[in-house]
């Protein structure tokens, strides 16, 4: 089958590899009909080189149609159409009985001190082979798939596997209520709908930050304020002066580990990626190697006893934090993986009504084949044409 494929930072390829088989009584194959590029794909491409190999499958997001299932899957059929979530869970370990599939006993990559698989991450992660490709092999598909209803575009129900739900989580990390003021940092995809499941959680005012045309002009479309990252010398004072000087009560940072805002930390980082792979894995196990300019301007810019609620992806293992400024506000962190099928439910319901509240059918701005996506790896990454997400037709 043709997947893509890591071959070297920024250097992804369309190869053919081998087809997936069932290998466990509880896996199913998926033929897959749509699969997106996310960013977290990109920290892949230009960052976490050192934890990957040649002819890995790429990928985290994708959704098809179920072609086989081992003996241990009861719920699903060949010909069901299903989503996946990125995470894979086991649905009945200590952790997942209490929602924290994120953290799957089952599925816990003990030996790098993670959490629970996912598809398509390195071997952090466990090294299972992404959505990127024509099938997929789905460990735990007594589980993890969701079934969904026929009649709608697969976009309506793609991003279940990943961006929806993380931004969901989110913002309920995030504690606003509907009087009170939610920020947005950064406008990819996540952030976008971000700014989307606050409105439809009854928040009734977001202000979003970023620093490009197309994706400023999309959130405000949205019922957004918004701050252009170009236009302010200082973000976080700029959000305390909106806020009658308080700062926003919630801050949902929707950027990662690969902030603008520090050229000398941009550096480091590739510096370290490009280190062998022994040496690289070392510097990123010990040292900082974030780039801080979001998580730093969140933590600025919450009011005393807020918020901040991290989507964005760290790895930096010393990253320089301002702890100081941190106790004396009192303020509240919350992060991590998201435990994709704590909301399935709810958000299912949402994505299936007849009108598309959050529109998700229009989201993306690119569609390429699956032949295409290393091209469209080099677009989504550098922000040309607008590209705001692609999706990729195997």
């Amino acid at each position: 089958m043709r997947a893509l494929t890591w071959q070297g930072l920024g250097d992804v390829r369309v190869e053919n590899v081998p087809d997936p088989v069932l290998q466990e009584p509880t896996d199913a194959i998926v033929r897959v009909t749509s699969t997106a590029i996310c960013g977290s794909d990109l920290h892949l491409y230009g960052v976490l080189g050192p934890y990957l190999h040649k002819n890995d499958v790429l990928g985290h997001e994708f959704m098809g149609v179920v072609e086989e299932v081992g003996p241990g899957v009861e719920h699903l059929a060949p010909g069901d159409r299903v989503v996946v979530p990125f995470v894979i869970a086991c649905g009945h370990c200590w952790m997942c009985d209490r929602g924290l599939y994120a953290a799957c006993e089952t599925t816990q990559i003990r030996a790098m001190g993670t959490g629970a698989a996912l598809f398509g991450f390195s071997s952090l992660y466990g090294s299972v082979p992404g959505g990127q490709a024509e099938r997929v092999r789905v460990p735990h598909a007594d589980f993890g798939p969701v079934k969904l209803p026929q009649g709608f575009a697969d976009e309506r129900f793609l991003y279940l596997s990943d961006i929806l739900p993380t931004a969901w989580q989110g913002v309920k990390y995030a504690n606003v209520g509907e009087e009170d003021t939610l920020a947005v940092l950064g406008l990819g995809p996540v952030g976008q709908l971000a700014v989307r499941s606050a409105k439809l959680q009854g928040v009734k005012r977001v202000i979003a930050v970023d620093l490009v045309d197309e994706r400023l002009a999309v959130a405000k479309s949205w019922g957004a304020e918004t701050v252009d990252l170009r236009e302010v010398d200082d973000v976080a004072a700029t959000l305390r002066e909106m806020t009658d000087g308080r700062g926003p009560d919630g801050v949902v940072d929707a950027v990662g580990m690969e902030a603008h805002g520090n050229p000398v930390a941009e550096k480091v980082v590739a510096g370290v990626a490009r280190l062998p792979k022994p040496l690289g894995r070392k510097a990123m196990e010990t040292a900082g190697i974030d780039r801080l300019d979001a998580l730093h301007t969140a933590i600025h810019s919450v009011r005393r006893a807020g918020t901040v609620s991290l989507s964005g992806v760290y790895g930096g293992m010393a990253d320089p934090m301002p702890l100081m400024e941190m106790f004396d506000k009192g303020i509240t962190m919350r992060m991590g993986q998201c435990h994709v099928r704590h909301w399935t439910q709810e958000l299912l319901e949402i994505a299936s009504r007849p009108e598309d509240v959050l529109g998700l059918e229009s989201l993306a701005t690119h569609h390429v084949s699956l032949e295409d996506a290393p091209e469209a790896y080099m677009m989504f990454q550098e922000k040309k044409d607008g590209c705001l997400k692609v999706v990729l037709k195997p």
